[in-house]
């Protein structure tokens, strides 16, 4: 299958759970493609609200204790989405012809080598009548895609009445159901690893299957961060006769919210691996996908259906851009973190907003505040990290957990609670005081259990706050997981604005000198390993070597293709490789 026309080479991935909650509504009508997070469906039910008396569109609460309530709440959002989206669209179209200022903004947001661009600037030129134009745009023009994110393993059990609800009521099953049942064209972002249950239970919705046409009316993108990853959930979707139409790759380190490190594996290298096996992964896909389809009984492509790999992580100046899509072949890159500096693109409250501006490589760090376990980017002075340090002293410590998404501790309970909770944090800190423990060894210990912090709620309340969508939790502030190269932008910017510089017509960046992308990940994977080192040097163990053996190694031969890779091109870049190779501690 062919793939059509895109008016852009990059997309705004998912950040937080209000950061991008209502993307689409800003940027798809200029045929830019983000990604809402659907796992906080008590913000989404606010955020339909919200746009639903803006643009005065029927709109229906669902209560908690409903039945199903998650799922409705999630169909409804994206369904008033759609329209909201697709009037924008129809009136951004008509303003093209109408406008002179808004046909000049939108051809300086196109990158020059865009097909969109040149056959608009084209018809101008030749003078076509107004009739002639306002037909290609109607049949040229798309809007951005409206994608959806969850990951996959937020996939607790619900109840109702007290009563266990059935596997299909599970966080992310709920979810998937209220994407599924939706009007959405658009693609689902699988991330955070392999749930078999929930890619299991889209064998329920006929919209992931092809039509008499070929057609996928909704898709799915697997968030990987290696090609053995995507080759073994391509393969278990396959089987279901489900086709997998992306794999979005993603930085180990160098990216914005949870960092989910590789085993050493580099970036540049993994993408190499996609570039070359591509085909290979295509044509083995589809001979199990042909299979599972003729099972059962379900209309079957006579060629493979269309599959891009796109990347994202630390990705910041148009050079970069552009080097990722010449080189690898991707269809688009993520820019993900800058684009927290565009109101007219992203959700972020002026407080964070400012604090954001502010931050400096110093800033932003690798924290262990998630329940999840995860390392979770940071930055200091975040709101709510002012208001948790706050109850800490004055002995109120952990989170009442309203919303239970990352409750997933059985610990001490007979169902799952979270580790940022009152409940699990009493516990934790009760067992510490009945230990033989050192003041200092105390403190050490509680600080472990209290650092841990409300995602929930955190990451959800820019949303509200920048809606002035009154709720008690706002009071709690907010939490901002941008990614390391956020260190490199200072100050707020329009859309207009970021969109040259990802395309080099501008360049917002504070810094004359910046680490390349490979290589800022690099030294990012080197600290990891040696703090890994450090641990293990403590407390050694087999299993753990043998970790770190594999880790090394692939951080070794990362380094020699870059080595390779710009040997030609950049001898700074080479020396600085050689530091950091220097820098690896041995076993």
């Amino acid at each position: 299958m062919t793939t059509k026309t895109t008016a852009h080479t990059f997309h705004i991935p998912v950040m937080g759970l209000a950061f991008t909650v209502d993307s689409p509504i800003k940027v798809a009508q200029y045929g830019i493609s983000s990604v809402v997070s659907i796992v906080d469906d008590v913000l989404i039910e606010k955020m339909n609200e919200f746009y639903s008396k803006k643009y005065q569109l029927p709109f229906q609460a669902y209560p908690t204790k409903e039945l199903d309530s998650r799922a409705k709440r999630i169909t409804s959002y994206l369904n008033n989405m759609d329209i909201i989206v697709k009037n924008k669209f129809q009136e951004f179209k008509e303003s093209l012809l109408e406008k002179k200022e808004v046909l000049t903004d939108y051809l300086e947001m196109l990158p020059d080598f865009s097909e969109v661009k040149t056959n608009l600037i084209s018809l101008l030129e030749n003078n076509a009548s107004k009739a002639t134009i306002q037909k290609w745009i109607q049949e040229n023009l798309t809007t951005g895609e409206i994608d959806v994110n969850i990951m996959t393993k937020l996939d607790n059990e619900n109840y109702h009445k007290k009563e266990l609800l059935g596997t299909e009521h599970n966080d992310a099953h709920a979810a998937l159901r209220g994407f599924a049942k939706s009007n959405l064209s658009s693609s689902i972002v699988l991330s955070a690893g392999m749930n078999p249950r929930l890619y299991s239970y889209f064998e329920e919705f006929e919209d992931f299957y092809p039509t008499q046409e070929n057609y996928l009316k909704k898709k799915i993108i697997l968030k990987v961060s290696d090609y053995r990853s995507a080759m073994i959930q391509g393969q278990f979707f396959a089987k279901k006769g489900l086709w997998v139409s992306e794999y979005r790759i993603e930085s180990g380190l160098n990216c914005g919210g949870h960092a989910f490190a590789t085993d050493g594996l580099l970036l540049g290298p993994i993408l190499d691996t996609f570039k070359q096996n591509k085909e290979s992964l295509i044509e083995k896909t589809f001979e199990t996908y042909k299979k599972a389809l003729d099972l059962k009984g379900k209309h079957c492509p006579e060629q493979a259906l269309n599959l891009e790999i796109t990347v994202q992580g630390g990705v910041g100046t148009s050079a970069e851009h552009q080097f990722l899509l010449d080189k690898y072949k991707v269809s688009s890159v993520g820019w993900g973190s800058p684009f927290l500096l565009v109101p007219e693109a992203t959700t972020v409250d002026e407080e964070t907003q400012t604090l954001l501006q502010k931050a400096k490589e110093e800033d932003l760090y690798l924290s262990n505040i998630s329940p999840l376990g995860v390392p979770f980017n940071s930055v200091r002075g975040a709101s709510n990290e002012v208001y948790k340090q706050n109850r800490i002293q004055n002995d109120k410590i952990g989170s009442s957990c309203p919303k239970k998404f990352l409750a997933s501790n059985r610990q001490y309970t007979e169902t799952s609670i979270c580790t940022a909770s009152q409940k699990f944090q009493k516990i934790e800190i009760e067992n510490l005081k009945t230990q033989d423990l050192t003041e200092a060894q105390y403190q050490h210990k509680f600080d472990k259990i209290t650092e841990k912090s409300c995602l929930c709620i955190g990451l959800a309340n820019a949303g509200l706050i920048d809606k002035n969508i009154e709720a008690k939790e706002t009071k709690q502030g907010v939490l901002v997981c941008p990614g390391p190269n956020l260190a490199y932008f200072d100050k707020k910017v329009s859309l207009k604005t970021m969109v040259q510089h990802i395309y080099g017509k501008a360049n917002i960046m504070n810094v004359a000198e910046r680490p390349h992308m490979f290589v800022k990940e690099l030294e990012m994977y080197v600290r990891y390993f040696n703090k890994k080192l450090e641990d293990f040097l403590i407390t050694p163990d087999k299993k753990q070597e043998k970790y770190l053996i594999k880790f090394k190694n692939n951080l070794i031969e990362g380094i020699s293709y870059y080595k390779e890779l710009f040997e030609e091109t950049n001898d700074k870049l080479i020396w600085r490789m050689n530091v950091l190779k220097t820098q690896i501690h041995t076993l």
